[in-house]
């Protein structure tokens, strides 16, 4: 086993391991490897620094030292029909994890569907990636990266850190803070059904009500953002009020793609 990695449980989240490595190319990649040579459900992964990071849509990921970098891998977690929900899910619970990182309640907003803003400036993402197995199960990996230290300055959008914000939060603490909210927002999912991630979502919402433009592989599409549905989809008012329901997409604010 390689020297620079560490495992163990998660104590504040009972049932779920960690293997912690100084580099990696990708925490979501790894994680997706352990899931198809037999690892068991609840393994975070995570990486001091990474290499080949990734973000939504192949878009790459700045990966330096002292940020968040982990992924958990989670085998059936629960009906294939309902894994559309999971972005959501792991959005409210990555924004109660970092309330309680800062000790501030509501500092985070979202971003449809799973971008945290703090004042209008990218904090973290999440990137959810789902494979069958061989053995007919299938592998989630839900991988979070949280600006703590530091951030990129991306040309199409402003993007900010914990410490610029005047958080002082080490990558660590960030992680039992996560880990915990990750497997009591689970737990809730597989209890309680969609709903009340649902509601959190929309308490943490951006633009609700108010012009948004939906980029689609095909097309633009303008309209109000109304609601999110109960599987988590976009709900898009158009001009003349006809809804258009939307499930994969890239949210910019206003009527102009810039966002």
């Amino acid at each position: 086993m390689s020297a620079d990695l560490t495992f163990g449980p998660v104590p504040q989240a009972p049932g779920f391991r960690f293997e912690r490595h100084a580099s990696l190319p990708s925490t979501n990649s790894t994680a997706m490897a352990a899931a198809r040579a037999g690892q068991a459900s609840g393994l975070w992964v995570l990486a001091d620094v990474q290499t080949q990071g990734r973000g939504r849509r192949g878009r790459n990921w700045v990966s330096p030292a002292g940020n968040l970098f982990a992924s958990v891998l989670l085998i059936d977690p629960g009906p294939r029909e309902r894994i559309g929900e999971l972005p959501l899910v792991a959005a409210v619970a990555l924004a109660e994890a970092v309330d309680t990182a800062v000790g501030a309640f509501g500092l985070a907003r979202l971003k449809w569907p799973n971008d945290l803003l703090v004042g209008g400036a990218k904090l973290s993402g999440i990137l959810l990636e789902a494979e069958p197995l061989a053995d007919g199960h299938l592998a989630v990996v839900c991988g979070f990266g949280v600006n703590c230290a530091s951030h990129p300055e991306p040309e199409n959008y402003p993007a900010t850190d914990l410490a610029s914000l005047g958080y002082r939060v080490e990558a660590g603490t960030m992680f039992r803070c996560l880990s915990a909210s990750v497997a009591s927002r689970l737990d809730n999912w597989r209890k309680d059904g969609f709903e009340p991630a649902r509601r959190a979502w929309l308490e943490r919402a951006l633009k609700l009500g108010e012009t948004i433009t939906v980029r689609l592989p095909e097309e633009d599409l303008i309209g109000y953002f109304r609601d999110i549905d109960p599987r988590g989809q976009l709900v898009l008012e158009l001009p003349g009020g006809k809804r258009r329901i939307v499930s994969a997409g890239d949210v910019f604010f206003g009527a102009r793609s810039e966002g």
